[in-house]
Formats: structure tokens, sequence, C-alpha cells
């Protein structure tokens, strides 16, 4: 065998990378499985005051969006239980 055959051996074995579609397909898919759906709310000024109110969230936390997320799912999950 050549260098090259080899060489085209490992390319064609190597993983390809997944399509944006195929990889929002792949988080949906998991999940489903998980019993999870995956929503887009709007949240008022007036439920973030209320997450700092219940101390889920810090006063100066208000406009970092990844925060108030966290606190928003942990809002969800003390309701749920």
């Amino acid at each position: 065998m050549s260098a090259g055959e080899l060489d085209m051996r490992s390319v064609a074995t190597s993983p390809q990378p997944a399509s944006a579609g195929a990889e929002r397909m792949r988080r949906h898919r998991e999940r489903r499985r998980k019993g999870l759906r995956c929503i887009n709310i709007q949240l008022r000024e007036t439920g973030v005051d209320a997450l700092i109110r219940r101390g889920l969230l810090a006063a100066n936390s208000r406009n970092d969006r990844n925060a108030v997320f966290r606190a928003f799912h942990q809002f969800l999950d003390h309701t749920f239980q």
C-alpha cells in the first residue's frame, strides 16, 4: 500500500462534523429522552425583581442573562417539586 492510500483511509474514517441542523436535532432528541421541552419566554422586569426579592438572584446580576436564567430555573425547580 502506498502512503497516499494510507492517507485516504485515515480521512475516510475520521468523523465528519455535524451540520448545524443535525446538531439541533441531536439536542432536541436528547431533551425529549430526558422528558424536557425547550421554550422561549419573555420575563418582565417585575419578574427579575421577584427573583431578587426571593434571594435567587443578586441585585447586581439583574442584567446578566445567564444569572437570570439560572435563578429562573431555580424558581421553577422549587415551584414544581
